[in-house]
């Protein structure tokens, strides 16, 4: 994917994820193998996100849309490393989505189109298991009562959430 298609896709993604006329003004601030680096402002402060897309995506019969994994830094809001999966379409109301790194898995609760993980306590956790990670798993179920799977390259996120950690 080009650093302009990711550009484009990643305003239209924080667009359905904040809702705000700053998201029109996202920035990339650089790319660390898999994982993109993007800023903008948000009022008073920078919003800083590393993110990347799925190298797989399961079943493969199902348009899946645009699939995307965040890690934000929004130091305005007292918000650092906070992990957010977002998908196309509108998940199962009430379902969860299941993180998987190696041998560690993390639960999400799902609204609409995002999740987050039920217990912001584990965010380290999870950023700890991505950093050492080869690769991330991602099962969900869509509106439609689908199951989905993603599977991300971790391949740069440390690079990637590092250099979120500079936004301000």
């Amino acid at each position: 994917m080009t650093m302009r298609v990711l550009i484009s896709t990643l305003m239209f993604i924080c667009g359905l994820a904040v809702a705000g006329p700053a998201m029109a003004q996202a920035t990339a601030v650089g790319q660390h193998k898999d994982w993109g680096v993007y800023s903008y402002q948000s009022g008073n402060s920078k919003v800083c996100y590393a993110m990347s897309v799925p190298k797989q995506k399961q079943p493969a019969s199902l348009d899946h849309g645009d699939i995307f994994f965040f890690v934000s830094q929004k130091p305005g809001q007292n918000v650092a490393s906070e992990p957010q999966f977002i998908a196309a379409y509108n998940f199962q109301q009430g379902s969860k989505v299941i993180v998987t790194v190696g041998d560690k898995s993390f639960t999400m609760f799902t609204q609409g189109k995002s999740a987050w993980l039920e217990n912001a306590a584990q965010e380290p956790q999870l950023i700890a298991a991505m950093r050492g990670g080869s690769d991330m798993k991602i099962a969900a179920k869509s509106g439609r009562g689908n199951d989905t799977g993603y599977v991300f390259s971790l391949s740069g996120v440390s690079a990637a959430i590092d250099a979120t950690r500079n936004c301000k």
